[in-house]
């Protein structure tokens, strides 16, 4: 797609893009195309998965997991053929609709201010010892039961939430963004919305959510690294936070996580903090227990999440700084 422009107009369409999440984030009542594709996904879902579902036999098997193939393949190239031509529409009538339409396409892929609203209606709760509140708010962003988490808890999953989307919701659409604008920025998140919807690995989605866990995977590889690295330089440029330690977590700890990216994140902000993550989630009414990653240096305290959310906007400013500077200098 960025064919359509020159090298100085994909950065500013990507400046305006962090701008326009930073300062309005999504707008509730507009429609979202990441909603879109949720119900295209689970569209597909139950034309594909659930006829086989109560199959045993190893012909269904076979047929979940190619069928969940199939799933990936259909839901990128929607994503990407339906941006593709809007963008195009809209560049034909106007170059500068061509750039807003580019913008608020990318933006919809990003989610730092969405990140912080999440994150800050479970501090606030916590703030007035509203525990039933906060696991609420909590229970709407992790996947882990929250109805019994006292605050240590609640923070650990806030926490590890938020360091893991600095990837899924920051870096990793930008950096597909730049690669191939709008149309593959939205591939990118249609990819993570298969992921968040169908990429289990419980009995349920084993087998029709593989293709989409691994290829979610696949994506995040790259801008997984770069997260670290500037997690890393974040922490070092902010008092009481430290990126030596944040850098020593990752090498130490980040290749026990369950994913190959993951980890990588959370081990950074676990090291900037002095604070352990990890240990035992409940999903489903099953414990699990997953890897622990930094130094318990101390107690976990609900303060931690607004530290996570000031290392999410470091990232992000230290992202959209390097844009503006490479526009300045260079175009």
């Amino acid at each position: 797609m960025w064919w359509l422009y020159e090298p100085s107009e994909i950065f500013g369409i990507l400046a305006a893009a962090i701008l326009i999440d930073l300062w309005v984030g999504d707008l509730a009542r507009f429609p979202h195309p990441v909603v879109q594709i949720g119900k295209w996904i689970s569209f597909l879902e139950k034309k594909w998965r659930l006829p086989l579902a109560d199959d045993p036999s190893p012909e269904a098997a076979k047929a979940l997991k190619r069928r969940g193939v199939w799933l990936v393949l259909a839901t990128i190239a929607l994503s990407f053929i339906t941006i593709q031509i809007l963008v195009m529409m809209a560049a034909w009538i106007h170059p500068w609709a061509g750039y807003a339409v580019s913008a608020w396409f990318i933006s919809t892929t990003i989610a730092i201010k969405g990140l912080k609203e999440a994150a800050y209606r479970v501090t606030r709760p916590l703030e007035h010892g509203n525990l039933e509140e906060a696991r609420t708010y909590t229970g709407y962003i992790v996947g882990r039961d929250t109805s019994r988490l006292k605050e240590d808890e609640l923070t650990r999953a806030v926490v590890e939430t938020v360091a893991e989307n600095s990837v899924d919701a920051v870096i990793s659409p930008l950096f597909y963004a730049l690669l191939g604008g709008a149309p593959l920025a939205m591939v990118y998140r249609a990819s993570n919305t298969l992921d968040s919807m169908v990429g289990y690995k419980n009995k349920k989605y084993l087998l029709f959510g593989w293709a989409s866990a691994r290829w979610d995977d696949i994506l995040n590889w790259i801008p997984a690294r770069i997260t670290g690295f500037l997690l890393i330089v974040t922490a070092a440029l902010f008092p009481g936070l430290s990126g030596k330690r944040a850098m020593r977590s990752v090498w130490t700890f980040a290749r026990f996580h369950p994913s190959p990216n993951s980890g990588i994140p959370e081990s950074a902000v676990a090291g900037a903090l002095g604070i352990e993550l990890g240990g035992r989630n409940v999903y489903g009414g099953q414990a699990n227990e997953r890897a622990r990653m930094g130094w318990p240096l101390r107690e976990r305290t609900r303060s931690d999440i607004s530290q996570t959310v000031k290392l999410l906007y470091g990232i992000s400013f230290l992202v959209l700084g390097g844009i503006l500077l490479t526009w300045v200098l260079v175009f």
